[in-house]
């Protein structure tokens, strides 16, 4: 059989795993590991299994992984989320629709300094929830306006799915970083447009709440100061090149442990409930990229995905066809899987496919984050409608009913990034 036949069964074998619900890290990595050995040999695949888990953990930019997950484990435990909700609150909550608003600004805010989604949405299904069922809003918008403002966190910086790209199609993560910010803005500001056409179609929706002073307004402000602190430093510094996205982690995670501390909210249980959970997420995460690499060594000497790329590359097709059938396959895979896990398992296919179309890495890198924000609130498997549900005991079909209005906010945001791919790289492009 020819190394592509062998590539393409060893495609089908990892779907059979999956299917029988093998943790998808060791997959990838048993079919790399067979499929190399069948091609090249049993003494080089052993090579490649005992040098691959060694040299990516040790690899530098590993270690972006577990400074930002713990730099937002941190800040979770020390209840920021609940002050960004309280200043966001205090000035657009006396609008029509406003405690939803307040929702996607406070998330937005937390997630340029957390990286990750689950902080955000038990913090907000926790804290706004009750104050926007106090105002009789409808549920639908609630649940809705918390499940997919809480997916910020995947889009704006420091975000870990950017991280992940970046790691594993060896791109700038500074560069992500940067590119990611704007779209991030953008995707809040549909979500508030949406808040915006319910509320006017249904009025009852989403009531006004109470008006509150100029002064309230500026004493609110008090509540955001961490935030944009580590935001300006972390961000700052890499945009500005003083430090790199790594040692933005360290920076991240030391600001976050001193600021906490300063303000009297982390103790010594609280930093070792982060570190834990830290550990065992960053765990979680480089058994994933292992896998991934290790299945992308197979890939390569397979030569199935330079055979992929030419044969779409050379389709009598628009271009555009073939990106919205991707966009398309990862909607569809955010449905039946968990989508990080889906993208990791995907990128060393379709990545050389990217590059075949001479689409920029970057922008893509954007888009396919956006497609991670819409897998993670779809059903059957969305893992942020799940965390949701836990966090405020509500069924998980309500929750997935909800979101419908804001997923056609995050299709417009890809549509509108890839007409305008420079809301996307005008950052990047303005770095030294």
């Amino acid at each position: 059989m020819s190394p592509e036949t062998i590539g393409v069964i060893g495609l089908l074998i990892l779907i059979i795993l999956l299917v029988l619900r093998m943790w998808i890290g060791a997959a990838m990595a048993l079919v790399g590991f067979l499929g190399y050995a069948y091609i090249l040999g049993i003494k080089p695949a052993f090579a490649v299994i005992s040098q691959i888990p060694f040299t990516t953990v040790s690899w530098y930019p590993m270690t972006t992984v577990p400074l930002y997950i713990f730099m937002g484990c941190v800040l979770f435990q020390s209840q920021i989320g609940k002050d960004l909700y309280d200043t966001a609150y205090a000035w657009v909550g006396q609008l029509r629709g406003g405690l939803a608003s307040a929702t996607v600004i406070a998330c937005a805010l937390f997630a340029s300094i957390t990286g990750i989604s689950a902080p955000a949405l038990v913090t907000m299904g926790k804290v706004a929830l009750p104050a926007m069922r106090k105002y009789n809003y409808d549920d639908h918008l609630a649940l809705g306006s918390i499940a997919c403002a809480g997916t910020l966190a995947f889009l704006i910086p420091p975000s870990m799915s950017l991280i992940i790209y970046g790691i594993l199609t060896e791109t700038s993560i500074a560069r992500l970083y940067m590119a990611g910010f704007l779209p991030g803005i953008l995707m809040a500001g549909l979500f508030m447009v949406t808040i915006m056409i319910i509320t006017a179609i249904r009025p009852t929706a989403g009531p006004a709440g109470p008006k509150t002073t100029f002064r309230q307004k500026a004493v609110s402000l008090k509540g955001v100061w961490p935030t944009l602190l580590l935001f300006l430093v972390v961000l700052g510094g890499i945009y500005l090149g003083v430090f790199t996205p790594t040692e933005g982690g360290a920076v991240g995670a030391f600001g976050s442990v001193v600021i906490t501390a300063a303000m009297k909210r982390l103790n010594f249980r609280k930093l070792v409930d982060s570190v834990i959970e830290a550990t065992q997420t960053t765990a979680l995460v480089f058994l994933l990229i292992i896998g991934a690499y290790i299945l992308m060594k197979f890939l390569a000497v397979s030569k199935l995905t330079i055979l992929m790329g030419t044969t779409v590359a050379a389709l009598p097709v628009h271009p555009m066809v073939i990106f919205a059938g991707i966009v398309v396959l990862y909607i569809i895979l955010g449905m039946f899987l968990d989508i990080i896990s889906a993208v990791i398992l995907t990128i060393p296919v379709v990545y050389p496919l990217v590059l075949a179309m001479g689409w920029d890495p970057i922008w893509f890198g954007v888009i396919i984050t956006i497609l991670i924000e819409i897998g993670l609130v779809t059903p059957p498997v969305g893992m942020d409608a799940f965390v949701l549900a836990g966090a405020i005991d509500i069924p998980i079909a309500k929750i997935f009913r909800s979101i419908v209005p804001f997923l056609i906010a995050a299709i417009f945001c890809i549509i509108l990034i890839t007409i305008f791919p420079q809301i996307a790289l005008f950052l990047p492009s303005t770095m030294g």
